[in-house]
């Protein structure tokens, strides 16, 4: 709540932004380019610390976090990027297996909870495919897989479906619908007309030069930001 972020030079990437997101639900961030879309999911996941106000998350500020604290936060915290950061000469299983075996879990069950999470994204019989050797929309289902395998509360997705054609950022729209409608909190950042005119989110955030500027609730109410 009251979220500043400022960086060198005097750049405000945030102005006093205020959101309540409740579990299960789907929020998209919208705005153009520098609208401050991308900088509000970073505080979320402890990347950017803000100067003022402060997140919350399962009770907890995490801008008070001590720095050894914030890995246990990130296990709470999935997160999915426009450039999929995959290892492109590695399966799907390896790639979504990283985010477990980093935690020190036991081969037998990483293995199990990898497969598990590649079946849910819809892509189980392609474990042990090259991520190189997979299309754009498939790769970005292995990067979701990889977040969602540790179990997260929440899901960020940091223009998901920037390097996909409309076919393919439809499919993704509607798996992450999916993941937000089995309890998973998922907040989407995009400036893809496409996305924010076919999502069923619980309301629409338009950010401009850091503001919280309208909030549109559900696919047609329209409420205006305070």
């Amino acid at each position: 709540m009251g979220v500043t972020k400022c960086f060198d030079g005097g750049v405000v990437a945030l102005r006093d932004v205020s959101l309540r997101v409740a579990k299960g639900e789907l929020v998209l961030l919208t705005g153009k380019s520098g609208a401050g879309k991308s900088t509000l999911l970073r505080t979320i996941f402890a990347a950017e610390v803000p100067q003022e106000g402060q997140i919350v998350i399962a009770g907890r500020n995490i801008c008070r976090l001590r720095r050894s604290s914030i890995p246990y936060l990130r296990r709470n915290v999935g997160v999915v990027f426009q450039d999929f950061k995959l290892l492109a000469d590695r399966s799907a299983l390896a790639n979504v297996a990283v985010a477990l075996e980093i935690r020190g879990i036991r081969r037998k069950e990483v293995r199990r909870r990898s497969l598990e999470s590649l079946e849910a994204v819809g892509l189980g019989d392609l474990a042990q495919r090259e991520a190189g050797l997979l299309s754009g929309g498939e790769q970005q289902r292995v990067a979701i897989a990889r977040a969602l395998v540790g179990q997260p509360a929440i899901l960020l997705a940091d223009e998901p479906t920037g390097n996909l054609d409309p076919e393919h950022s439809l499919d993704i729209l509607t798996l992450l619908a999916k993941i937000a409608q089995q309890g998973t909190t998922v907040i989407i950042a995009t400036h893809d007309p496409l996305i924010v005119e076919r999502a069923q989110s619980s309301y629409i955030v338009e950010l401009d030069e850091g503001r919280v500027v309208a909030v549109h609730h559900g696919p047609t109410s329209v409420g205006r930001a305070a």
